[in-house]
């Protein structure tokens, strides 16, 4: 059942949501080549509390953190460790949300780390530009689907490919609630047949996107996705809201620089 957010409500998730930027822009001056993902882990439980707000994922699910982090191939939900270094060339990709006043908000970003290649910098920025061609298409009376095709069709003209086996969601009062937003539109439908999109609708929508093929496998922990061709792979999310005259960026970085 999909949740409509009145106008206090979105209000509401807005002050989440700039909780989740403010340590997402935190953890991205903290990390640089030596620094552990604990350490990051922990950056991110200090500037949370700081702020008033309980991280999300922390016990979601039996997930031990409150980052999930993923670097290079890893594609979502890696689980920060002390042995876990940042080194010269990396790319890390940091999902993060948080629980304030009865609410969620929830972000995702992959930052280079130091200097990367060519080709790690332009996956970085096909997957971010793809995110934003989605949110494009979250307009009000919109098929849900518009949004897949729009982030589906960017990416695969880019030369990538997009990860089927994990998709965007609705949120609000919970983390995840309906609708799922998938990346690439259903093989049994097309970009006009998905649910018509309301205002009230909040949307968690997060394209990620790999180098190689789509596939992923899940590792021992029961957590760490990578993808099975050893490629790279990037994350960017973001939580938005549709009212009658659009959508807003509820987790728009005023100053986002790579």
């Amino acid at each position: 059942m999909i949740s409509l957010k009145n106008k206090n409500e979105i209000e509401e998730m807005r002050y989440a949501s700039q909780v989740v930027v403010g340590v997402l822009q935190g953890l991205k001056e903290e990390s640089l080549p030596g620094v552990s993902t604990w350490d990051l882990n922990m950056i991110a439980e200090d500037l949370t509390s700081k702020r008033g707000a309980k991280p999300a994922f922390k016990g979601y699910r039996n997930f031990p953190a409150s980052i999930c982090c993923a670097i290079n191939n890893e594609v979502v939900h890696g689980i920060p460790s002390k042995k876990r270094i940042l080194q010269e060339g990396d790319i890390l990709s940091i999902d993060f949300g948080v629980y304030l006043n009865g609410f969620y908000g929830d972000s995702a970003i992959t930052l280079p780390v130091g200097k990367v290649s060519s080709e790690a910098q332009s996956l970085l920025e096909v997957t971010r530009n793809s995110l934003y061609m989605g949110i494009e298409k979250a307009m009000p009376f919109n098929s849900l689907y518009e949004i897949s095709h729009a982030i589906q069709n960017y990416v695969e003209e880019a030369g990538f490919s997009i990860v089927r086996s994990f998709v965007g969601h609705g949120i609000g009062r919970r983390l995840h609630e309906d609708p799922q937003v998938p990346n690439f539109v259903p093989t049994n439908g097309n970009r006009s047949k998905g649910i018509r999109l309301k205002p009230g609708m909040v949307l968690a929508i997060e394209p990620m996107v790999n180098i190689g093929n789509p596939d992923i496998k899940i590792l021992n922990d029961g957590w760490t996705a990578i993808t099975q061709d050893g490629n790279l792979s990037a994350h960017f999310e973001h939580t938005v809201a549709i009212t009658e005259n659009g959508s807003i960026i509820l987790t728009e970085w005023e100053n986002y620089e790579e």
